[in-house]
């Protein structure tokens, strides 16, 4: 007879097994919902950016770069950080090409924090966090942030008292994913006072660098007194040019920790793909305008998604940045954010993402959704109507 299927995953894993996005996204397609719950956009970058990645393809940049990356990509990278924030970076020791933003992550945490040591994270937090933690075999430790007016700010005293004799590294997400915060300049500095206080590493995650709304400016965490030696910067070209699938993203950082991100990284893919490096480091040399206009449409696309949002019912919390608002569903005589979320795309057409999955304080979480603006005009029109259907009305 034979035997009962049993889960072979190694049990630090099995939370991870499968993805709120993946479940929402089948949900949307079989109900023909308006999916605004993954946040990739459905537009393509610039033009000028695409074709110097179709000449490379037809050119022959077709087989392994450098294992870093290549020299044109680290030397955009770097004089693009130079440019902007004036943070000078050895392209050839304290740049490294991954496979998006979201390996960079993986490989810090691998490469820089032993078994049983612990990562502090913010909390609701990008996903892939907590899986990276649980791979490396380290210890997860949480700190939420504080509502603060109609949006969030970091509680710094949590953040104090969750730091111990075990915390080698803390993970800072600014401007933030789920919520759209952008950290002040207060909030970071008191981190990183924090950090050379505790002798932390802190993974900065600035993949919505670019993406900073309402006069509001970002602040790299490496730009902060004594932070350009302890901090590994993560960024990527997905969200900037809008080319999430090309997954080419970045870490930058001091040599004897990029060391480190390197020694994980060359494990798990190798290399990044060739013939979009040169297309991201024209686009990061010659696309700042494109960039620019980026950032201003996203702007009235939150406006228009808020707006909605509001007419319909939700209370929502500002975004500063990002590509997300969150809406919270009390005001509708809803406490569920996952079963609400589960029954949207059926009794409206629209999908979205309960926040309670990005944290582990769940029910801290728990009257949040987080709905994606980075959508064409007609999209989030259509996901507009909707959303002002009565409930339990029929869409089309």
């Amino acid at each position: 007879m034979p035997s009962t299927p049993r889960n072979r995953t190694v049990s630090r894993l099995q939370p991870f097994a499968s993805t709120i996005f993946a479940e929402m996204t089948a949900l949307a397609t079989l109900h023909d919902a308006v999916n605004l719950g993954q946040g990739f956009p459905d537009t393509d970058g610039p033009a000028a950016m695409l074709e110097v990645a179709r000449r490379a393809i037809a050119e022959g940049v077709n087989q392994y770069p450098p294992g870093p990356g290549m020299p044109v990509l680290r030397q955009a990278i770097a004089e693009d950080r130079r440019i902007r924030y004036g943070l000078d970076s050895d392209p050839d020791s304290e740049v490294l090409v991954t496979v998006g933003a979201t390996e960079a992550i993986s490989a810090a945490i691998l490469g820089l924090v032993e078994p049983g040591e612990e990562v502090v994270l913010i909390e609701p937090y990008y996903d892939s966090y907590a899986a990276s933690v649980a791979l490396a075999g380290a210890v997860r430790r949480t700190v939420p942030l504080v509502a603060s007016g109609d949006g969030f700010a970091v509680d710094l005293d949590a953040l104090r008292s969750a730091i111990t004799a075990k915390t080698k590294m803390l993970i800072v997400n600014s401007p933030h994913n789920p919520t759209g915060t952008v950290f002040t300049d207060q909030e970071l500095r008191a981190i990183a006072e924090l950090a050379c206080e505790r002798d932390l590493i802190v993974l900065s995650d600035e993949v919505y660098e670019h993406l900073v709304f309402d006069g509001l400016t970002h602040t790299p965490m490496a730009s902060l007194p004594g932070m350009r030696e302890r901090t590994v910067t993560v960024s990527s070209a997905a969200k900037t040019f809008n080319v999430t699938g090309w997954k080419t993203g970045w870490a930058i950082g001091p040599r004897e920790l990029i060391d480190g991100v390197r020694a994980a990284k060359q494990f798990m893919s190798f290399v990044a793909g060739a013939p979009f490096q040169p297309a991201v480091a024209y686009a990061l040399t010659n696309e700042q305008p494109w960039v620019v206009e980026l950032r201003q449409s996203l702007q009235g696309k939150r406006d228009v998604l808020g707006k909605a949002l509001t007419e319909a019912g939700f209370t929502v919390h500002s975004g500063g940045g990002t590509y997300f608002l969150l809406a919270d569903i009390r005001p509708l005589g809803e406490t569920d954010a996952g079963e609400f979320c589960r029954a949207l795309p059926e009794r409206i057409g629209v999908a979205a993402v309960p926040v309670d999955v990005f944290a582990d304080n769940r029910d801290d979480w728990k009257h949040l959704v987080r709905f994606a603006f980075c959508k064409q005009d007609h999209i989030l029109s259509e996901a507009a109507r909707r959303l002002h259907l009565p409930q339990g009305a029929a869409h089309p």
